[in-house]
């Protein structure tokens, strides 16, 4: 696992030592080496930051220049079929084969690129990888990310030149970066949490979308839109022709054999490492399946980590013991208290880079953290949910639209105007007159917020929009943004696949979306802070393509889904270890902010503060605040979402 920053076009003073000093932002990604190539007759340079894991000799050192000379890489990722791809060059090649530098899969790529070119190159991967690759022939820079989106790619214009960085924080060090807020993109995030891919928190830069490419010419530099990427593979088109043509099985054994094969093979590439490699166990179906494939294929226990806090609500370490002593795996556990876990939140600006509001961050980095003292690669079991029909909130959504249908068709419309004529703090204050009139427990759950979300899922013309809607939060984005910042276009919807069932189009846009923007995020940014590589089997090409290809029985019976996961995972644990309500990765957000955490977010939520600063409406945060403190509202989650802006805002002037 690596880091990246490079750039096309002028660039003022020592090109070297500003590219250099660049990469330094990403030591974390990369703390055992560090490299640059530069031509400053085509005003270009790469940039890299180097973890060690696979040919950790000076064989693997990066950037890269390729056996012909024409191409140069800094590539962060790991290809998990490059042996395989080395075995097809040299039969290709037969008595021409390159005389191989190392056995590092950068080289590999390389020679594939060499070979095949990009695209066909880009076809044949297997792992997950942001790809900078500089044409010294025809002087164009390649920009490619996996499939899923497992590794980021930032990339747009830098003062006068175009610039690509695995995070925004190399960007900022580059001279002619200006840092200003996008409007687009802060809507979006108050909206969920995340900042949406493509956009990014600043102005002109966006995210490379998972499994697309971009081709970037000196010349863009000057024009007023950069050429949009394209894509070299679809999830979309894999759950189509996946729904079109699905896998047929004799019987549920034999179903139950092929998954855990594609797994089994998945996880056996994935343990390919010459250092130290372990795996996150929460004791959950995904990461528990993970490490008993892992621990059936290893000659000696696995190591696996687990964090244990001591609310019982948010505990999962029990379940995680119980399913390592089962499996034998070398297991590490760590019981962390309110104030270590408080401890994180001053850095997690830093380590974030943009605002990002998924709360389980605070136990993902503490995880990571405990891993990295004994391994330096661990596998995960995320992705699972998304594949195999894993969120309860599936089935939430499904009553929800229910509900809706009980509605004649023509009074949606007229209902949901009716509650829009009043704007939200309207409606607070009717509510607020007509409490004494209803039930405390109804009181507290009506909201003006609430009432104009209602009136979005009336007015949400097909499922895929309601369910849209359904996630989002129960603010509307333009209540908490300032009035200037709130007239803006949302970013696109996830591509429309007929055919689907609507638990299949809530598992792609799931898959499209909130995978790559929150679980990966989260993900990958806490362990690369503790300098840790992260693995995630589940999405490697394999699993994705048979997961969609399978039957949505045998994802989902008896109204419980993870159906075919489930009987794998019950050939190595038994089932009373794991069939237990999912209890996610969180923290007590809504007893902090009440208690320790309640003079920190104050601070951040002042009223004065919040005018000064000019990006966020006080009215509507103030309230929810007030609401939360006084126990009347359950806002924990937005009003974190406010907090991380304002964090991030804090450290990004600081």
């Amino acid at each position: 696992m690596c880091g990246i920053v490079g750039q096309l076009g002028p660039l003022p003073g020592d090109r070297r030592a500003t590219l250099l000093r660049a990469a330094g932002r990403l030591a974390h990604r990369g703390p055992d080496d560090e490299g640059v190539w530069c031509d400053d007759e085509a005003s270009v340079g790469l940039a890299h930051r180097r973890l060690s894991v696979l040919d950790i000799s000076p064989a693997g050192h990066q950037p890269m220049v390729s056996a012909d000379g024409r191409w140069v890489i800094a590539f962060n990722g790991e290809i998990y079929n490059h042996p395989e791809l080395r075995a097809r060059l040299e039969a290709e090649l037969g008595d021409v084969t390159p005389a191989w530098r190392g056995h590092s899969d950068t080289e590999t790529i390389l020679a594939c690129v060499s070979r095949w070119g990009l695209g066909p190159t880009l076809e044949r991967l297997d792992g997950m990888f942001a790809i900078a690759l500089w044409d010294r022939e025809e002087r164009r820079l390649h920009l490619a990310r996996d499939r899923m989106g497992e590794k980021p790619l930032y990339y747009g214009r830098v003062g006068a030149m175009l610039a690509f960085a695995s995070e925004p924080k190399a960007l900022r060090a580059l001279p002619g970066f200006e840092g200003r807020i996008d409007p687009h993109a802060l809507v979006a995030y108050l909206g969920n949490n995340v900042v949406p891919t493509p956009l990014c928190i600043y102005a002109g830069i966006r995210k490379l979308p998972p499994g697309h490419r971009i081709v970037l010419r000196e010349a863009d530099a000057h024009r007023e839109e950069l050429p949009p990427p394209s894509p070299y593979w679809s999830l979309a088109a894999v759950a189509r022709e996946g729904v079109a043509s699905p896998r047929r099985f004799i019987d549920d054994r034999s179903a139950i054999d092929a998954l855990e094969d594609t797994l089994a093979k998945a996880v056996r590439r994935q343990m390919i490492s010459d250092v130290p490699l372990g795996a996150f166990l929460s004791g959950g179906i995904d990461s528990s399946t993970i490490v008993a494939l892992m621990q059936a294929q290893s000659g000696q226990p696995v190591q696996t980590f687990t964090i244990g806090f001591h609310e019982a609500a948010h505990n999962e370490a029990e379940h995680a013991r119980a399913v390592a002593a089962h499996l034998g795996t070398d297991h590490h556990e760590l019981y962390v208290d309110d104030r270590a876990a408080r401890d994180v939140i001053p850095r997690l600006a830093g380590i974030y880079c943009e605002p990002f509001a998924d709360s389980s961050q605070i136990p993902t980095i503490l995880v990571s953290q405990l891993a990295r003292r004994n391994v330096t690669v661990c596998l995960s079991g995320d992705g699972g949910d998304e594949l195999f029909a894993g969120y309860s909130r599936y089935n939430d959504a499904l009553r929800a639209w229910g509900a809706r249908a009980r509605v004649p068709a023509p009074l949606r419309p007229v209902l949901a105007s009716a509650l829009r004529a009043l704007s939200p703090q309207a409606w607070d204050g009717l509510l607020r007159r007509a409490a004494p009139l209803v039930s405390a427990r109804h009181a507290a759950a009506l909201s003006g917020a609430r009432l104009h979300k209602a009136a979005a899922l009336l007015s949400a013309d097909r499922f895929e929009a309601f369910y849209r809607e359904h996630m989002n939060a129960y603010w509307p984005a333009d209540t908490a943004a300032r009035p200037a910042f709130a007239d803006t276009s949302p970013h696109g919807w996830a591509p429309r696949v007929e055919g689907l069932a609507h638990i299949e189009s809530m598992m792609l846009d799931d898959a499209l979306r909130y995978l790559p923007d929150d679980i990966l995020v989260k993900v990958d940014r806490a362990a690369m802070a503790a300098s840790l590589e992260t693995r995630i089997p589940m999405l490697s090409r394999e699993v994705v393509e048979f997961a969609w290809s399978l039957p949505l029985d045998y994802k989902v019976r008896g109204g419980e889904g993870k159906w075919l996961l489930r009987q794998v995972l019950a050939r190595h644990v038994p089932e009373s270890l794991f069939e237990r309500p999912k209890m996610g990765f969180g923290v007590p957000l809504d007893s902090w902010l009440r208690g320790p955490l309640r003079e920190w977010a104050e601070d951040l939520l002042d009223e004065t503060r919040l005018k000064r600063e000019g990006y966020l409406s006080p009215t509507p945060i103030r309230r929810a605040w007030a609401e939360h403190l006084d126990g009347k509202g359950r806002w924990e989650y937005h009003l974190w979402g406010v907090l991380m802006f304002q964090c991030w805002l804090q450290s990004a002037s600081a």
